[in-house]
């Protein structure tokens, strides 16, 4: 296996990886993005980065991920927005590889912590990261505001 980042050239294919995502999450009513939006927030504006799993010379997962930063450590992290394998290529080690890949990352990196949030219905996924050594942080609860509201509120 080869992990590759992505380039510009990439961002239509990015796209495909969060709609693939999407349909399994059940939320692909809510992606807006296009490639022309990826392009701008990921290679235009630098705020992600993307990384591919190759089989051969075929991208068969992706981790698109950010640095966030904790307080308490007192030092950026990693925080994984989306990790997709494609259902063909399910346990062949991808999703490992790519979590192993953004650890290195992080430990090059000098970060802290690695990070991501799973559904709650997602058990395959959480056993999967359960066997990794990661830890549920059930004491938190994630708030949002979003769209309109999002929007309103700063009007306020």
């Amino acid at each position: 296996m080869k992990i590759r980042y992505a380039e510009r050239t990439d961002c239509a294919l990015i796209l495909q990886f969060i709609k693939d995502l999407a349909v399994y999450e059940k939320l692909l009513d809510e992606v807006v993005a296009t490639p022309e939006i990826l392009e701008e927030w990921i290679f235009d504006k630098q705020k992600a980065e993307v990384i591919f799993a190759m089989e051969g010379d075929t991208e068969v997962g992706f981790a698109l991920f950010f640095h966030n930063f904790s307080t308490f450590v007192g030092r950026a992290g990693i925080y994984l927005e989306d990790l997709f394998v494609r259902p063909e290529h399910r346990g062949k080690g991808y999703g490992k590889g790519l979590l192993q890949q953004l650890a290195k990352i992080a430990v090059e990196r000098g970060c802290g912590r690695l990070e991501w949030v799973c559904l709650d219905w997602n058990q395959p996924s959480i056993d999967f990261y359960k066997s990794l050594g990661a830890v549920p942080m059930d004491d938190w609860t994630i708030y949002r505001i979003a769209g309109p509201r999002l929007k309103e509120f700063a009007e306020e």
